[in-house]
């Protein structure tokens, strides 16, 4: 049974890169399908070049992928259960259980009577809708003809008009106990996720079934969210999740719109998509401040946007052991990132390096909201490190602090901190009136609460030990040097690491409590061979040279003194923190670059606030891409 999975996994891999060219009366009629994309070198504009090897490698990752799920149950498709269900079907299909998975994929949906105007196929959901499109546009020439002239029948009464403008007498649920449900014919929800997988799909069935001004309309709105991601960023930053479900939305656009204008802009998103994806991803892990960060991303393929990025990025010392069924879009899908973006991903650039970045506010497309930035972001990477960290840190649904460290044998370890005292949330607790000013490898972390609980977030592996009131913390690689302000160290809390253990065994909390009458956190330093010689030499060398001055915390100002550089800040209850880096009093308007060097450089990537063009220079490898 393994080698018959084995060899239709090999049969099905040889059909991944086809054209899907759905006016091609032959495609409709044979199995054979198209290979250009494993060509040496692919020279259409709308393509970027890989090599033979690139390709070899990502085909090999994608054989694993499609062997984990090969025979596994798909689900149901009630409610938008098909988010799940429809991709493991397709899987399973590439697998060579294809009579099984076609008759799942055309089997009656669950909700059918609810859908009679769309003659009962489920139009309804963004994440059903992702689906529907690769599962008509990809493996329609599989399905029942019957089947498929029902699917493109009510794909033409979906956009006869604009469906998010039509109107059901009362709303309806996306899923059992649902409270954003929508009255609209189609998904009404607007993040950025949802809306690419929505505005993707409607256009390309207006586009299939030749429902024009709906087509127009939505081409629209496709290139207005796409350039805004070339003026200002994505107000769903960079999240450990929701990156990777607006991947797949774009990649169903690419891969399938007629329009050549729109395929380009597709292109253009996820250009850019999987370039801010590469700053933060590193050998499995996703690392950095990160929107819509649910705390479950801080180990090596823990996280939806790691499982689909290392399907490209290839440079973790482990496979990925449960890798994502939403992968399938990436599996058939004639995108690749340009080598630029891989090299970015793998960090082939000189380090070390310092970004200082903006964020927008989430809801950017408000009047108003993008004069400027909502979050500033520093993000410093070294030889065995990458640590970020917001001016305002954490709060709501962001982490402001997150730090991953080189590991030989699975990838990268993570270091994280934070207010508050919820453990599974420790990558986004806060108590509020959070400030961090970073320069390089230095960090003051100060709030302004009475008794703030702090908790730190590390693995087991860790050495911990304490000299002269400072907390030495040895990772693999990169050692750590912590000095409290005004900050009672509890050490490792065994009930809140207890609270974590079931998705994070091999790590650990460490728990303290603020003492001060205002102001408490710490200072960090943080220290490698290529810039500290060993871990001795570091230590001693933060205890006889590193000084922390906190002669004027009462008004909120604490400076730090390290062995290389020096770090000031000073809070602000309400506004940015003052921040002193090296001794230069920062100047915020000089950070509102979407991506910038903090050297002036424009390496290795660089985009400017409402220039619409990135740049991106890593591995020998040069990019560039504009869109107004």
């Amino acid at each position: 049974m393994k080698h018959f999975i084995l060899k239709t996994i090999t049969l099905s891999l040889l059909l991944l890169s086809a054209s899907c060219n759905r006016t091609n009366a032959k495609n409709e009629s044979t199995l054979q399908l198209e290979t250009k994309s494993q060509q040496p070198l692919l020279q259409d504009s709308t393509k970027n070049q890989w090599t033979p090897q690139m390709e070899a490698e990502f085909q090999q990752r994608a054989k694993q992928v499609i062997t984990k799920f090969a025979g596994k149950k798909y689900g149901t498709t009630s409610f938008e259960s098909e988010k799940r269900s429809y991709p493991k079907a397709m899987i399973d299909f590439l697998a060579g259980n294809r009579d099984k998975a076609i008759a799942f994929l055309e089997a009656e949906d669950a909700d059918a009577k609810s859908h009679p105007h769309t003659l009962g196929i489920d139009f309804y959901s963004s994440f059903t809708l992702k689906g529907q499109v690769r599962k008509y546009f990809y493996f329609g020439k599989y399905l029942s003809p019957e089947y498929r002239q029902r699917m493109r029948q009510a794909m033409q009464l979906l956009t006869a008009e604009d469906p998010l403008k039509r109107r059901f007498p009362e709303r309806r649920k996306f899923w059992a106990r649902s409270t954003d449900n929508c009255d609209s014919w189609v998904d009404c929800r607007n993040t950025d996720n949802l809306k690419a997988m929505r505005n993707s799909a409607v256009y390309l069935f207006a586009e299939e079934t030749g429902n024009e001004a709906t087509r127009q309309a939505y081409k629209k709105r496709i290139h207005r969210n796409i350039s805004t991601l070339y003026q200002i960023g994505q107000g769903e930053w960079d999240s450990e999740t929701y990156l990777g479900h607006t991947v797949t939305a774009y990649l169903n656009l690419y891969d399938f719109a007629k329009d050549k204008e729109v395929k380009s802009i597709a292109k253009a998103g996820l250009d850019w998509l999987l370039a801010s994806g590469a700053v933060k991803y590193w050998r499995g892990g996703f690392g950095g401040p990160t929107k819509r960060d649910y705390g479950n991303g801080n180990c090596v393929w823990c996280a939806l946007s790691t499982n689909e990025l290392g399907l490209y990025f290839n440079d973790s010392p482990i496979d990925d052991p449960k890798p994502h069924h939403d992968s399938v879009h990436l599996i058939t899908s004639n995108y690749r990132p340009h080598p630029a973006i891989v090299a970015l991903a793998k960090k082939q650039f000189n380090k070390p390096a310092e970004l200082l970045n903006s964020k927008p506010t989430y809801e950017n497309w408000k009047p108003g909201n993008d004069t400027a930035p909502q979050f500033h972001e520093t993000l410093y990477f070294g030889h065995t490190f990458q640590l970020g960290s917001l001016a305002k840190g954490s709060g709501g649904d962001w982490n402001g602090f997150k730090m991953m460290t080189f590991n030989s044998k699975h990838g990268v370890d993570y270091f994280i901190a934070a207010t508050g005292s919820n453990p599974k949330k420790i990558s986004t607790s806060s108590v509020g009136g959070d400030n961090i000013a970073q320069y390089r490898n230095l960090v003051i972390f100060l709030n302004d609460k009475l008794e703030t609980p702090f908790q730190f977030f590390l693995p087991k592996s860790a050495k911990i030990e304490t000299k002269n009131n400072i907390t030495f913390i040895r990772y693999e690689k990169t050692w750590l040097a912590l000095t409290p302000i005004n900050l009672d160290i509890k050490g490792i809390n065994a009930d809140k690491t207890s609270k974590i253990s079931k998705r994070y065994s091999q790590d650990q909390i460490i728990t303290a409590t603020g003492t001060g009458n205002t102001y408490s956190g710490f200072a960090l330093e943080i220290g490698e061979k290529k810039t500290h010689g060993n871990f001795q030499q570091f230590q001693n060398s933060v205890l006889t040279k590193s000084r922390l001055d906190i002669n004027q915390i009462n008004n909120g100002v604490v400076e730090y003194k390290g062995v290389v550089g020096k770090v000031k800040l000073q809070h602000q209850a309400l506004d940015l923190p003052k921040v002193w880096r090296n001794g230069n009093l920062h100047d915020w308007k000089n950070h509102f670059a979407v991506y910038q060097n903090s050297e002036g450089e424009k390496i290795p990537i660089y985009q400017g606030w409402k220039q619409g063009e990135l740049r991106i220079e890593a591995g020998g490898y040069k990019f560039t891409r504009k869109l107004k």
